[in-house]
């Protein structure tokens, strides 16, 4: 029996490739699937099934393209309903897998469909449980993403969720090894930890949700407080991730690679974003004008998902030389597959074609220390509010980047202000965002609150509660 985490961190999502005697399953595998298959084709085995735990939110699956590859059966669990052939598992239905059997264990609540998957050795013994959405380390799913599809409040769903632990999962052994769909980072939960794989014991010691003793309201309350608002793309992510979608290679195909005339051009005639993934420093020296910043090497794919509520507006793309095909597969994980192609050469390429460009003005934080001994300077922390709650600058505005469209008639039009995030990458996103729209009083601080904390300009943990959202 080989059992491997593929773990991916911009999405702190786990795909699972399961094996046993040369037969194997993969669990929620990402949308670009050629690296399961070539496993699989490596260890001379033959993929069989292909276990999905619910209609995922936050990225695009590759179940259908996989199916259509290898000729592999597509499994859901009860009450999920697919536009495209799968077998939809009844509960306690087994598996076999080469030596070894999954069992499918429904376990409604983050989702009406929610299934996890315990596999059983070759001995019979309980071995691990593939938990999806429904219990992470140190958490639980969020119960509020499926209101609209049940037709029930998320209270109700807390409560089916509670059921569907106490009865189907805490009664497992506490040597049972647990292999959650995502870790720290996930917008599918709250308090994440940043460990993948954990046991089923050491969560019911320390995972709030599983305290023995916990009453169902106090499970209820526990699970739906503190939730923020989904990210706005997740219902289009369920959408394809239940009608089906295109092929991820075909989308790369489709991308040309256009020089700045040419790239000038098309971003005229078809009102394209132009997205620019390279890193911030790169783009705060130089930018095309109007550009919106959101790099590759940060939690790029969900603050996609978060800022460009139209997922269907074509896409140009600026990126670090070599990462194009990176970038739009990365794009596609998330369900944004209108991109129409990138600017060959990167933004040198522009920049030595004589065309236009725009800088972001920063500062260090004790540069910033210096300004705020002589005058006082409107600040703004894009941070999410329970960083801002939990230590913030005195004179700080809490501005989150989820909501910068809420706040937009917060920034001042007539005098500079600074905004900053916790170490520079969302600062640089919320000032692009900011600057396509035509506010350029504004300042960039370097390093954001890590750097500021460095500084002796005060600081405080206390929020008005009214103040966030």
């Amino acid at each position: 029996m080989h059992i491997e985490q593929i773990y991916t961190g911009c999405l702190a999502q786990g795909a699972y490739y399961i094996e046993s005697n040369g037969e194997v399953a993969i669990i929620d595998p990402l949308r670009e699937v050629q690296p399961y298959i070539e496993k699989a084709f490596k260890r001379n085995a033959k993929i069989k099934y292909i276990f999905e735990t619910h209609f995922h939110a936050d990225f695009v699956s590759g179940h259908v393209t996989l199916a259509e590859k290898t000729g592999a059966t597509i499994v859901y669990g009860p009450l999920a309903n697919p536009l495209f052939d799968a077998h939809i598992a009844s509960d306690g239905e087994i598996f076999k897998l080469g030596d070894i059997t999954l069992t499918a264990l429904h376990t409604p609540g983050h989702t009406m469909e929610s299934t996890v998957y315990l596999l059983k050795d070759a001995h019979g013994k309980d071995h691990a449980i593939f938990s999806g959405d429904t219990l992470f380390l140190g958490d639980v799913g969020r119960p509020d993403l499926a209101q609209k599809a049940a037709n029930m409040t998320q209270e109700q769903l807390a409560g089916l969720l509670f059921d569907s632990l106490r009865s189907k999962i805490m009664t497992l052994a506490d040597d049972v090894i647990v292999y959650p769909a995502h870790g720290a980072g996930s917008a599918c939960g709250k308090n994440l930890s940043k460990e993948t794989v954990g046991t089923l014991g050491e969560q019911k010691r320390t995972n709030y949700a599983l305290r023995a003793d916990m009453t169902r309201e106090e499970f209820i309350y526990e699970v739906t407080d503190g939730l923020l608002p989904p990210p706005a793309y997740f219902p289009m992510n369920v959408k394809l991730n239940k009608e089906g979608y295109q092929n991820v290679e075909e989308i790369i195909e489709k991308n040309k690679a256009l020089n700045p005339d040419e790239f000038e051009l098309l971003a005229n005639e078809i009102d394209a974003l132009i997205l620019d993934v390279r890193h911030q420093d790169d783009f705060s020296k130089g930018h095309i004008p109007g550009s919106i910043f959101i790099g590759l090497d940060g939690g790029f794919a969900p603050w996609v998902g978060a800022l460009i509520l139209d997922y269907k507006q074509p896409i140009l793309l600026v990126t670090p030389e070599g990462r194009e095909q990176e970038a739009i597969t990365r794009l596609s994980r998330v369900g944004y597959d209108y991109t129409v192609g990138f600017l060959k050469g990167s933004f040198e390429a522009w920049r030595n074609a004589g065309k236009e460009f725009d800088t972001l003005t920063s500062i260090t934080p004790q540069e910033l220390e210096l300004k705020l001994q002589h005058q006082k300077v409107p600040v703004f922390d894009v941070r999410k509010p329970g960083e801002y709650q939990s230590e913030h600058l005195e004179i700080a505005e809490s501005t989150p980047l989820d909501f910068l469209n809420d706040h937009l008639a917060t920034f001042p039009s007539n005098e500079t202000f600074y905004v900053h995030c916790a170490g520079g990458y969302r600062s640089v996103i919320a000032a692009s965002i900011l600057k396509a729209r035509g506010v350029h009083n504004l300042v960039d601080v370097k390093k954001g609150f890590s750097g500021l904390k460095e500084t002796q300009i005060p600081r405080t943990n206390y929020v008005c509660p009214s103040t966030l959202k």
